[in-house]
């Protein structure tokens, strides 16, 4: 993999850096995981892996509308598609919080129809 975004991080930041393929880039945006545990960072040297993170936070509405609408047409431009672990039901959320819980390497979405 040449780039990943995770939007948790915590216990689950080293799994993502073990996916990922030589010179390739981690954005990191937000922290929902909490601390990232520890992990050797001579993994970052050995394999030119890039880091880099940004806090939604400083954002407004309008620029996280923006932002979003621009990384869609990114991924519309590259033909890049996220990895997708599970689809559940709307009326499955439990069960969704349980398999993020797991420790999926991937998203995990909410159907919700009108």
């Amino acid at each position: 993999m040449n780039l990943a975004v995770d939007t948790i991080g915590g216990t689950l930041l080293p799994e993502v850096i073990d996916t990922m393929g030589d010179s390739g880039r981690l954005s990191l945006v937000g922290e929902l995981g909490g601390p990232v545990p520890n992990f050797y960072t001579g993994t970052l040297f050995s394999r030119w892996l890039r880091i880099g993170a940004m806090a939604l936070s400083y954002y407004t509405p309008e620029q996280h509308r923006a932002g979003f609408h621009d990384l869609l047409a990114i991924l519309a431009r590259s033909g890049a598609r996220p990895l997708v672990d599970r689809v559940f039901a709307f009326e499955q959320l439990p069960q969704a919080f349980a398999r993020l819980a797991d420790g999926p390497m991937g998203k995990v979405v909410i159907e919700v129809k009108p």
